[in-house]
């Protein structure tokens, strides 16, 4: 999996609607969280995963989270623990969380409540799909860093999510024009 996939996996009808359900939010905001969020978790993922302090901690959640089956993604979605999945998100996003979560749903119009319900639910799959993509190039000796690194480190995570919800580049720099995607995305994933 690279990070399109990963992307598109959280993008597609069939989690939008279980992370909807789980977090108990309106398809419509949850679509609007996740874009708008998901800059943010992976980058908060990439800064465990290369900070000395946090490393070996984070590379022991993904070995864990990356156990659970997500080929169903409505079975794992109907399961999701949202406690744990708010843990998750305190990690992510560090010190700041209860900041990003303010400007996400400053951004997309859902309310902090909505908007933590929905990381919460996703949280978890972020972590075993992670987990998954880690697990697999773990075992030929690379540090949790270097993997986490090549996986999301060069990444137009903007841009991406932009193309997955047909986001328009009208005036040709790679990157969709406009509103939600342009504003917020860009600036929380540098």
């Amino acid at each position: 999996m690279d990070i399109t996939s990963l992307l598109g996996t959280f993008m597609d009808s069939d989690s939008v609607s279980g992370l909807s359900q789980a977090a108990n939010v309106s398809s419509d905001n949850t679509r609007s969280i996740l874009s708008a969020a998901l800059p943010a978790l992976l980058n908060g993922a990439l800064q465990q995963s290369t900070n000395e302090e946090t490393a070996e901690g984070f590379a022991n959640a993904l070995t864990q989270h990356a156990a659970a089956d997500t080929s169903n993604i409505g079975s794992f979605l109907g399961g999701v623990d949202l406690a744990d999945g708010g843990k998750i998100i305190s990690h992510l996003l560090g010190s700041g969380s209860t900041n990003t979560i303010s400007q996400i749903s400053s951004q997309t119009g859902a309310s902090e409540k909505e908007t933590s319900s929905v990381l919460s639910a996703a949280a978890p799959l972020l972590m075993s799909l992670l987990g998954q993509q880690t697990s697999s190039q773990q075992s030929s000796g690379a540090g949790i860093g270097s993997i986490m690194g090549s996986l999301l480190g060069g990444s137009d995570v903007s841009g991406i999510l932009g193309g997955l919800l047909g986001g328009a580049d009208k005036d040709g720099d790679g990157k969709p024009d406009g509103g939600l995607l342009s504003g917020l995305l860009g600036s929380l994933f540098k």
